[in-house]
């Protein structure tokens, strides 16, 4: 009895340590594993490179965090993002418009999205899950419908006749392909959003008032918060993250590339979830999430190193993802039932 009782012991304390740590502890057997099979590994140049090609993503996990946190899940974050690089794209080389205007109405783009989503979910009473996947196939089939199904480059020839008559200024690639202090500038864009979501959620009244309405809607209401509202908050701001991505990601490859967002949905997914279990937050968290991308960010970079198939990435992302959920949800249920 003594012995089963000991084994029980070992493997709750083996769960939570993987909750608590699993992440980090992850994080560092890849960085030894990378750095010993490649001295390109281990290097200033190519870490600047891990967070810049992280950045994006990060700006998309960050939308989704903001929903989780008040209950829900946003799926057309990829679409919005989409939506927005060829928005930003074809404002400049289509209709040759001034750089204000171009940051600008891609996010306003992104804000009509997440009104959308909200209305689906809040008004409607549609749950998150099959709103946001509905939006994600109605957005990417706006986004192929305004670019007749083609990208968006400088001097592209246009449908009607001749060429476009604008290009992708200097001035908007510095944004994706400049550098400033010794980092690219999309870093600094990365580390300056995950602060600001820092300090809303965890600094501030309306971030506990967010995570109020995610853990328990009903108290919350009682307390005199209006969770329709804060719900509709938070998928308007996953909309503007996703179109921020959007714009980011265009200045980063010059040009407007359909579908963009597609392949990024599921390495922000599981960005978010393995945010969970940084030092035992559990629950979605801007640290965490960013420490997330970084870890896929990190994994996906060595293994390219090696010259694995990109096509197997997916299967890598995937693991990763399931590894997150199933440390999460199996100390969720422990916990749950030791306090039941």
């Amino acid at each position: 009895m003594q012995a089963v009782g000991k084994k029980n012991k070992l493997k709750e304390n083996g769960i939570q340590f993987l909750f608590k740590y699993g992440a980090i502890a992850l994080l560092i057997i890849i960085i030894l594993y990378f750095s010993s099979i490649s001295e390109a590994f281990l290097t200033y140049a190519n870490f600047t490179d891990i967070l810049r090609s992280i950045s994006i993503v990060t700006l998309l996990a960050l939308g989704v965090t903001f929903t989780l946190v008040v209950g829900g899940f946003d799926l057309s974050v990829g679409s919005t993002m989409s939506l927005s690089t060829v928005i930003t794209a074809s404002l400049m080389v289509w209709y040759e418009m001034p750089l204000w205007l171009v940051i600008i109405l891609p996010i306003l783009v992104g804000v009509l999205v997440g009104v959308l989503n909200s209305f689906l979910i809040v008004v409607l009473g549609i749950p998150d899950l099959l709103a946001t996947l509905s939006m994600m196939y109605i957005v990417a089939g706006f986004h192929r419908t305004y670019t007749e199904g083609y990208s968006i480059y400088n001097n592209m020839p246009l449908t009607a006749g001749g060429t476009a008559p604008g290009q992708l200024s200097e001035a908007f690639l510095w944004i994706g392909q400049g550098r400033m202090l010794g980092l690219p500038v999309p870093v600094w864009i990365m580390l300056g959003m995950v602060l600001i979501a820092y300090v809303v959620l965890h600094h501030t009244r309306w971030g506990r008032v967010l995570y109020m309405t995610g853990g328990n809607a009903e108290a919350a209401t009682l307390s005199g918060v209006n969770t329709r509202k804060v719900k509709f908050a938070a998928y308007v701001i996953s909309g503007v993250f996703a179109s921020m991505a959007g714009i980011l990601f265009t200045a980063r490859v010059g040009s407007g590339q359909i579908d963009a967002g597609a392949p990024m949905l599921m390495e922000a997914v599981a960005a978010v979830f393995v945010g969970y279990s940084v030092l035992g937050a559990g629950k979605p968290n801007a640290i965490g999430t960013f420490f997330g991308a970084a870890v896929i960010g990190i994994l996906l970079n060595g293994l390219t190193i090696m010259n694995l198939p990109y096509y197997a990435f997916d299967i890598i992302k995937g693991a990763v993802l399931v590894s997150a959920l199933a440390v999460t949800y199996v100390y969720a249920k422990k916990r749950f039932s030791q306090t039941g």
